[in-house]
């Protein structure tokens, strides 16, 4: 380094913790030494977080959050804004990969234990992180004001109005009208705006706590009880390596295949064959004509398909709400209801293998049953993924605590 640009480094320590937090949050930060492509969806989920923040304010410069332009503000974006249609794309493609990169990154955290003692916070405030995505989603949700956006939002809200006394009026305050208007329209804009860089705040703080306990690793063993010792520092573990530079580098190589994907979504396929955009979305919002089917966007429908697979007691869906928010916030209890003696799934035995294998088969088959029209098979095979999915985590002391383990290596493996 040469010696002004120690001299500037040097000025701004003496201000700012510069050299410390690179130190201590990257060059010696000792990371597992065996840590596979499933590390790759935390830095994505950054990224996309990025993404979405950057694409969304550059929308919000053209976007009329008005009941009688709004449609029209995003027609102008997409053909009169320069470079205004591959912003849009971006966003919109953007926030499907986002949920795709989430449940990948909470699908490992299952995988290796990752919610388990020390991390029960680290897990808390990504379950909080998850949610705060889906409220945002759910307010940016109605902002193109097209036809599905519209009624998808009428029925999302008027499921407030199932809460038993307080439901009328907390619709109505969730709206801001009697209907959905011009009124919520703009507090949806507000808080879709906002929410972002709540959920980059819960991010940096998800960082901290994960740099405080330490990263897990595919043998869920902590590497800091090893051996001490090795090339870098009498201070690191001898099964850590610096996560500067060698898995920045290896991160660099998740990035470039999935922005390769990103773009071959983005340019070519970017509605997905309506999934990441429904085609009743290109229809302007009609107050007097319901689209056919009414269905969310695809990484609400699990949820909407348990809603649905719910019926209604004495003429009111609270039970099936009930159900569908129980099934998001069961996860923060999930560090206290696996009673294994082992974190990772390659030591837990067949039991706790295959309830994740049913589990994971049963929130694709349901997300699946969200989108589709409702019918008595529909409902039947709803009801039925949703027993098992809620049979993994209430099921899961029993199972964890029978199940035959395989032995746990002193030192994590290659």
């Amino acid at each position: 380094m040469s010696a002004e640009k120690t001299e500037n480094v040097s000025w701004i320590d003496k201000r700012f913790p510069l050299t410390e937090t690179w130190r201590a949050h990257l060059s010696e930060y000792y990371a597992p030494k065996n840590l596979n492509f499933w590390s790759f969806f935390g830095s994505l989920a950054i990224l996309t977080l990025v993404i979405q923040i950057v694409t969304g304010i550059w929308l919000a410069m053209s976007y009329k959050p008005d009941a009688t332009l709004a449609f029209a503000s995003v027609e102008y974006i997409m053909r009169d804004v320069d470079w205004g249609w591959l912003i849009r794309y971006m966003h919109s493609t953007g926030a499907s990969a986002f949920f795709i990169v989430i449940y990948l990154h909470m699908f490992r955290a299952l995988l290796w234990g990752s919610y388990r003692k020390p991390r029960e916070l680290l897990w808390i405030i990504g379950v909080v992180i998850y949610l705060a995505m889906m409220a945002t989603a759910f307010f940016g949700y109605l902002l193109p004001w097209g036809q599905m956006s519209y009624w998808g939002a009428q029925v999302i809200v008027n499921l407030f109005a199932a809460v038993p006394v307080v439901g009328e009026d907390l619709s109505i305050w969730v709206r801001g009208d009697y209907v959905i208007s011009d009124a919520t329209l703009n507090r949806f804009f507000a808080f879709h705006f906002l929410l972002p860089f709540v959920i980059a705040a819960l991010v940096f703080l998800h960082i901290v706590a994960l740099h405080h306990v330490g990263s897990n690793n595919p043998d869920g063993i902590e590497i800091k009880a090893g051996p001490k010792g090795n090339r870098w520092s009498d201070k690191a573990p001898a099964d850590g390596i610096p996560f500067h530079p060698y898995y920045t580098v290896k991160d660099l190589t998740g990035v470039i295949v999935f922005l390769i994907l990103f773009s071959l979504v983005m340019f070519y396929m970017p509605t997905m064959g309506g999934l990441f955009l429904e085609a009743p979305n290109f229809q302007p919002a009609n107050p007097m004509q319901t689209p056919l089917h009414i269905a969310p966007v695809w990484y609400f429908t699990p949820y909407y398909a348990m809603l649905r697979a719910v019926p209604p007691m004495w003429g009111s869906q609270f039970p099936g709400v009930v159900v569908m928010f129980g099934a998001i916030l069961i996860f923060f209890v999930l560090p206290w209801l696996d009673r294994s003696p082992v974190k990772s799934m390659r030591y837990k035995g067949p039991i706790f293998k295959v309830a994740t294998g049913i589990f994971a088969v049963s929130f694709i088959v349901l997300a699946w049953l969200g989108m589709q029209p409702a019918s008595d098979l529909s409902t039947l095979l709803a009801q039925i993924f949703t027993t098992l999915y809620f049979a993994y985590f209430l099921l899961m002391p029993i199972y964890s605590s029978l199940d035959k383990t395989k032995p746990v290596p002193e030192r994590v493996t290659s």
